[in-house]
């Protein structure tokens, strides 16, 4: 087992043994963190995630993008292609259906935008981690799905935020030639940037 393996099963631990109130309470706290920037003032078109095994809740955010008439992009994990995600603009909670790994995510009828193109412009991505460094590098479950997705040009336009808890923040981590750092993390108790 390397140490980013091990670094990843004790995080992922400790995040599952969170009760409901503590994810509800430091989740809130980041998400109130995230809406003083300038960057979310401003944003017109995010990339997000729909909050799966007590990650940062993202939904008062994704709430907001869609009632301010913001294009809100989620993931989808592509069938039959491990570690590739395709993104797809979702317009309401009910576009969703249970995917890949039983992460809520967009469904068929929503259209695909091909991350490739010059329209995918995102002013804004948050990105979930199952930890951070103080570098900004990250460490996932595992798959590659978001260190794909970031190395993609047009995704250098956007400002990428990584969201976690406290205790999800480790001193230096292992780095991989494929691993891509956001530009900043936020948690519960302060925002970086890189």
């Amino acid at each position: 087992m390397t140490k980013k393996d091990k670094v990843r099963r004790t995080l992922i631990e400790q995040r599952r043994c969170m009760g409901q109130d503590e994810v509800s309470e430091k989740s809130a706290a980041i998400v109130a963190r995230i809406r003083e920037t300038l960057a979310w003032k401003n944003v017109r078109q995010a990339l997000v995630y729909w909050p799966t095994q007590n990650e940062v809740d993202t939904r008062p955010l994704i709430v907001e993008l869609w009632q301010r008439g913001a294009s809100v992009l989620l993931p989808r994990c592509r069938p039959g292609q491990p570690g590739v995600m395709d993104v797809a603009c979702v317009s309401c909670e009910a576009d969703l259906a249970p995917g890949a790994y039983q992460i809520m995510e967009p469904g068929s009828g929503c259209r695909i935008v091909d991350i490739q193109a010059e329209d995918f412009a995102p002013d804004l991505a948050l990105i979930p981690g199952v930890g951070f460094d103080r570098d900004c590098f990250r460490v996932g479950f595992g798959g590659g799905y978001y260190d794909r997705m970031l190395e993609g040009p047009q995704m250098g336009r956007a400002l990428k935020f990584g969201l976690c808890y406290s205790f999800q923040v480790v001193g230096k981590l292992p780095v991989d030639d494929w691993d891509r750092p956001v530009n900043a993390v936020c948690t519960e108790e302060e925002l970086w940037y890189r």
